[in-house]
């Protein structure tokens, strides 16, 4: 098994902001936390580990004076009509289609806790990844976490295979793949913000 060798100048990042903030209530890309709306923050902190940063969303004009300058905005479904959002392994392969690095970093809009050193040792371990993985990934409560990790723009062609075989849940795509874990130096960076209760709960930590 051999290694193959990156650096951070060889990973790209894409940035998934399609979701509905259902749960939410209001567009969680827009909460204000460190700062700055949420997902600026995750944005900043993509392009201090990867180049080009993309940002894949289907509300490109909401956002667009959110998004920091230099990263490029993928607009989801563009050339269909009355387009619904597809979840983010359907933007996950939208954005894959316009990468030309070996290393992908894939980060989800609502990550507040996310830190860029703890983003950029995570790059060092990427050349010791055995070949034959599609990904390296964190891993939870035995669940990986598809949307704060790396993966290699080879894994596209069975990736569209399975959304196009109507496939659409990242975990059932990953129990096929050959996957690598990812060993986090602050695995707290894989807080999410889905529910006000989250956001309380980023909030009261934040101040403590």
């Amino acid at each position: 098994m051999k290694p193959v060798d990156a650096t951070q100048s060889e990973v790209a990042a894409i940035v998934l902001a399609g979701g509905t903030s259902s749960r939410m209530g209001c567009d969680k890309a827009l909460l204000p936390v460190n700062g700055m709306p949420l997902l600026r923050w995750v944005c900043q902190m993509a392009q201090e580990c990867a180049d080009p940063v993309y940002v894949v969303t289907g509300w490109g004009e909401r956002y667009y004076e959110v998004i920091p300058e230099g990263c490029w905005v993928i607009q989801e479904g563009e050339a269909i009509p009355d387009w619904k959002p597809q979840g983010p392994l359907v933007g996950f392969a939208e954005g894959l289609t316009q990468v030309k690095t070996d290393w992908v970093l894939v980060l989800a809009c609502d990550l507040p806790r996310l830190r860029a050193d703890v983003l950029q040792a995570a790059i060092a371990q990427l050349p010791t990844v055995p070949s034959e993985a599609i990904a390296c990934l964190p891993r939870q409560s035995n669940r990986w976490e598809p949307l704060c990790g790396f993966y290699r723009r080879s894994c596209l062609l069975e990736l569209q295979g399975f959304i196009e075989s109507g496939g659409r849940s990242f975990q059932r795509w990953l129990a096929t793949q050959v996957v690598a874990e990812l060993h986090l130096d602050d695995p707290s960076i894989l807080f999410n913000c889905n529910t006000p209760a989250d956001l309380a709960r980023w909030a009261d930590s934040h101040l403590n």
